[in-house]
């Protein structure tokens, strides 16, 4: 289940991250697939960093962008450990803004030591608050905080739009993942089985609202809560995360 929710929270961060790209604009300078020349250098152990040629973070493989997303971000948030969609919200605030960011984000959040490291004092704090408040909270206040920390960037008048449509768009995914799964992922935590019936279908109602506001946008109308979506991110959203939760399920229930 964990590696499934690895490679989908990838691929919903490569939607944003896109191609390469050399913005004179972007402190991160060169950049392909979210990794930065300088990622890139750090991973080969290449010092200075400079000296890695720009041509090889446009020839970077698809291999190697997992293993560093895996290495550098995604196991360093301890997000094999989240509930579904705390994992995707909190791994894509490592990559756009640093991993210890975004740790002492949620460690704010609980009320813990903010040291940007995810570990067993946090993680415990992270299963009162959702015993608590729900992950479903807990997502929307690390999104907002995010986008927050953001506006207040200097270069938010570059790329604010992108930023906020990134932010919006993790934050809804998100949502439509909490029911999917465990709770959380503690070891030797028993996984609950009950669960409210709207809450167990509750995925699929928002992924059948997403298509049915893809199919206004196609009419001509604007509905809202999808700003800057366009009706085929809608779509291919909408099935992603009814699917997903379709072969979960299916998943869990053979075990």
């Amino acid at each position: 289940m964990v590696a499934k929710n690895l490679s989908f929270a990838l691929s919903e961060i490569l939607k944003h991250e896109g191609g390469y790209v050399d913005n004179p604009h972007d402190p991160g300078g060169a950049t392909n697939m979210g990794i930065t020349r300088k990622t890139l250098a750090l991973w080969r152990g290449i010092k200075p960093w400079s000296k890695l040629p720009k041509n090889e973070v446009k020839r970077i493989k698809m291999t190697e962008v997992r293993a560093i997303y895996k290495a550098r971000y995604w196991d360093l948030i301890r997000a094999n450990k989240l509930p579904s969609g705390l994992d995707l919200a909190l791994f894509d605030f490592a990559v756009n803004s640093g991993v210890a960011r975004a740790a002492k984000t949620l460690q704010t959040l609980l009320k813990v030591r903010r040291d940007g490291i995810v570990g067993v004092i946090t993680l415990r704090a992270l299963k009162r608050e959702i015993e608590r408040v729900g992950v479903a909270v807990i997502i929307k206040n690390i999104c907002q905080i995010r986008l927050s920390f953001l506006q207040r960037l200097s270069i938010f008048s570059t790329f604010g739009r992108g930023w906020k449509r990134r932010v919006a768009s993790v934050l809804r995914v998100s949502l439509g993942l909490v029911d999917i799964g465990e709770d959380i992922n503690f070891e030797k935590e028993k996984r609950t089985k009950k669960m409210n019936i709207l809450s167990g279908y509750k995925t699929y109602i928002m992924g059948a609202f997403m298509v049915v506001a893809a199919l206004g946008q196609m009419a001509g109308l604007d509905l809202p809560g999808f700003d800057g979506q366009s009706a085929t991110q809608l779509l291919l959203e909408a099935f992603a995360i009814i699917f997903l939760r379709k072969g979960i399920k299916n998943g869990v229930g053979n075990i």
